[in-house]
């Protein structure tokens, strides 16, 4: 009874394990291997800056991006590959002008029209507080590029951390019909 017992258990546990492989994690930050860019650049805030893992947010602390004051200033990230967004968590800056932001969109798809900045809107920014992060919820959204913007506004954009999660999407496969 007791070996009985045991493979029971065992036999669940090794199923659950191997659900658990089989399950990605959309809570990993999939921002850190992608590529940035941005409208301009201001001083030292390269784009880089805002998928460097620190959420220090002070611009002395050398964490945050910063462009030029740009009508409809942007950011953009390329994830390299689809994805499903599950959320975008951004960092704002704590040491002066966290209202900048307010008003930002964020845009994901697989456009490059208008730097990406035409692609479908996740949600627009109506305030994170000064120094906080603000996590915003996508829903599935596919993409390749994630985008902030300021639309139809003369503004400096200062993202001190961007952090998105999601599921990498499957390629359809192709289909080959022989005659």
């Amino acid at each position: 009874m007791h070996q009985s017992i045991f493979w029971l258990i065992f036999d669940i546990s090794e199923t659950d394990f191997k659900k658990s492989l089989s399950q990605p994690n959309i809570s990993t930050n999939i921002a850190k291997g992608g590529k940035v860019d941005q409208s301009s650049l201001y001083g030292k805030g390269v784009p880089g800056r805002a998928i460097d893992g620190n959420r220090a947010s002070k611009w002395g602390d050398d964490s945050c991006t910063h462009t030029h004051n740009d009508f409809s200033p942007w950011w953009r990230l390329d994830l390299q590959k689809q994805y499903k967004i599950t959320s975008v968590t951004i960092t704002n800056r704590r040491d002066c002008c966290h209202d900048r932001i307010n008003g930002a969109e964020i845009r994901i798809g697989d456009s490059l029209n208008d730097n990406g900045n035409s692609n479908p809107r996740c949600t627009v920014i109506s305030t994170i507080a000064a120094g906080a992060s603000k996590t915003f919820q996508c829903n599935g959204m596919e993409g390749r590029y994630v985008n902030i913007v300021i639309p139809n506004k003369k503004q400096y954009l200062t993202l001190c951390e961007v952090e998105v999660t999601g599921i990498e999407t499957e390629e359809e496969s192709e289909e080959y019909v022989c005659n």
